[in-house]
């Protein structure tokens, strides 16, 4: 009865450790959930909570205890390649938001070349900051966190635990979702790409008709003080529109 006991018992730890190490690795990278902000302690319990939740759901699915070292080490690192996988699917479509801000800021003339942005390591942008902050912020708000995170028990129909992954396949799948992702980024900021490229072709013609004036400095201000009010105008379409792209993007995962 104890060697039962205790065989049950590894296969229940077998099972929490698999599940545990998709939920920790989607959780580090999933918006809302990963950012920088939050204890690294609140996030490994949320990923402990979830994979408590997922064991019994998903443990019909899961494979049997392997005999080998190797054969574990290969799962695990299946598994936290699938989370990470998922987690950073879910990421690239909150990206796409301080993304759309680092493109207003270029063109509105925010930027500063003199003080680097950590997140994405060019010039320092502070609506892109602030579009970083607000995406999360976003994503708790409206309960699009639920999505990744429903995701998590969906995706074991698509990648079985322990099982292979298809490397062209998880190429093709990170191709297309980055190049989503920047496309969506740059259809936010359509209506600022417009009218700045609007503008820098007046103050060409300008700079050709009367060469004498300065036209940078004297039409900065005017560049700046326009984008911050076409920001006000288009902020809430803006938000919505991401908030129904993201949806979108995100109800698409297993």
């Amino acid at each position: 009865m104890t060697d039962g006991f205790a065989g049950e018992l590894s296969t229940l730890a077998f099972a929490f450790v698999l599940v545990m190490c998709r939920c920790g690795a989607a959780v580090m990278l999933l918006p809302g959930f990963g950012e920088e902000e939050p204890p690294v302690m609140l996030r490994v319990g949320v990923a402990g909570a979830l994979a408590v939740l997922l064991v019994p759901v998903v443990a019909p699915v899961l494979p049997a205890l392997p005999a080998g070292f190797m054969k574990l080490s290969g799962m695990v690192a299946v598994e936290l390649l699938a989370g990470g996988m998922l987690g950073w699917l879910a990421r690239l479509v909150a990206l796409a938001l301080p993304a759309a801000g680092q493109i207003i800021s270029l063109m509105t003339g925010l930027s500063s070349v003199l003080q680097p942005d950590p997140t994405f390591g060019a010039q320092s942008a502070a609506l892109g900051r602030l579009f970083s902050l607000l995406a999360p912020v976003l994503m708790l708000a409206t309960g699009l966190y639920a999505l990744p995170l429903g995701a998590l028990a969906g995706s074991y129909a698509v990648l079985p635990a322990g099982g292979a992954i298809a490397s062209g396949e998880l190429a093709e799948v990170a191709v297309r979702a980055v190049s989503a992702s920047f496309a969506l980024a740059l259809r936010l900021a359509a209506p600022f790409v417009l009218l700045s490229t609007i503008w820098h072709v007046g103050l060409g013609l300008m700079a050709r008709l009367v060469p004498q004036i300065q036209i940078y400095f004297a039409a900065l201000p005017g560049q700046v003080l326009g984008g911050l009010l076409l920001l006000v105008v288009l902020a809430g379409p803006l938000i919505h529109a991401w908030l129904s792209a993201s949806s979108d993007a995100l109800g698409v995962l297993p």
